[in-house]
């Protein structure tokens, strides 16, 4: 890490990012928002807005992490920050310390994986994805870059999560199924088979929304 970490959006995300930051050492220097308003204010009564995302720029010497809840818009800020010039190597990546990875696990730069997430063997994070609390992901499992798995979330084996999907709490996913991209599964969801990219499933199990076609 370099000199203290730095969130971007002054979202609830944020303090859960910082929180697990501050668990494992880090220094946080507060977190920076598109809203004016918040510049100067302390977000949970703690976390300083320092100000524009533009205020990263000048602070080359921090590590930054992008704390948007929704994958799409993650991607949206992180391409808004490379138009400002802060490079990859810039990102950092934060697991909190009741989470093991294992040796055959990766998870990419620009992730969070917050308490009690559990990866068992073989696993691939991508970059920017969101793992929230108690999240199970099991043997070659593979979630893409800017994917969200929210709380409570279960992955069966060699199961495969597309590009900036959003997972819903307590969603479960059969083994071998695939997520595609942008796809969204519903809360509590069990998901028997593949969900097209962009579609909206939900239900038990999991059918397709009316109309839920991007």
């Amino acid at each position: 890490m370099g000199n203290g970490l730095i969130l971007v959006a002054a979202s609830g995300l944020a303090l859960e990012t910082a929180e697990a930051a501050r668990a494992c050492g880090i220094r946080i220097e507060g977190c920076v928002d598109d809203d004016a308003t918040l510049w100067g204010s302390l977000a949970g009564g703690w976390l300083k807005v320092l100000g524009g995302l533009d205020s990263v720029a000048a602070q080359a010497d921090c590590d930054v992490i992008v704390c948007a809840g929704r994958g799409v818009v993650r991607e949206l800020l992180t391409e808004r920050l490379r138009e400002l010039g802060v490079a990859d190597e810039q990102y950092a990546t934060v697991v909190h310390p009741s989470v093991s990875v294992p040796d055959s696990c990766t998870v990419g730069a620009g992730s969070v994986v917050l308490a009690g997430a559990v990866l068992t063997a073989a696993v691939s994070v991508g970059r920017h994805v969101v793992v929230m609390p108690h999240v199970t992901m099991t043997h070659d499992d593979v979630i893409e870059d800017f994917a969200t798995l929210c709380a409570g979330v279960t992955l069966g084996g060699g199961v495969r999560v597309g590009r900036a999907a959003y997972l819903g709490m307590a969603s479960s996913v059969r083994e071998k199924v695939t997520v595609g991209a942008r796809g969204t599964l519903g809360m509590g969801a069990v998901l028997l088979r593949d969900l097209p990219g962009g579609e909206v499933w939900a239900g038990v199990p999991a059918r397709p929304l009316v109309n839920s076609q991007r």
